[in-house]
């Protein structure tokens, strides 16, 4: 690695910085609690970036100012969606139950995309359940994956961030 992209005492493998983060070309809905998440990335970030500067770490700038760039982007393009009890069939943050097969149920949220994380039930609004799942209403059966679900309960109440 060239010596121009380490700082003294760090070079090595891990002493580089980080490529920038891609940002998704789909719109960016958010639900509040997702919106109040990037803020807080975002202030993460800027604080990450002042320790740095003040030590005199190159590297951890660079890799915190990538991040202030990816979670500025997000938080210019959020587009803040919250669910309304008089919407028809699922939307954009709203809470699904589904009964399978098998007997189990399983409850999913469709979030935005920097706030999905499927093992807390939290699905991102382009991912392919999500589309299925667009505009259905209880009793309304989805593919998903290999076997189907039954749709047995919607929660229209917003998140509380």
């Amino acid at each position: 690695m060239s010596r121009a992209f380490t700082q003294d005492g760090q070079e090595g493998e891990d002493a580089q910085v980080l490529p920038e983060r891609p940002i998704s070309i789909e719109r960016n809905l958010v639900t509040a609690r997702g919106l109040a998440m990037i803020e807080a990335e975002l202030k993460q970030a800027r604080s990450l970036f002042a320790r740095a500067e003040a030590a005199g770490d190159r590297i951890a700038m660079g890799n915190a100012s990538r991040d202030i760039r990816y979670w500025a982007a997000r938080r210019a393009s959020a587009e803040l969606v919250t669910p309304s009890a008089a919407d028809d069939g699922i939307r954009f943050g709203m809470a699904i139950t589904l009964h399978y097969p098998d007997g189990r149920e399983r409850i999913w949220r469709i979030v935005g995309e920097d706030e999905a994380d499927a093992a807390l039930g939290r699905i991102s609004h382009v991912s392919p359940l999500a589309r299925a799942l667009f505009g259905k209403d209880v009793g309304d059966v989805v593919r998903v994956g290999p076997q189907e679900a039954e749709i047995v309960e919607i929660d229209r109440t917003p998140e509380v961030p």
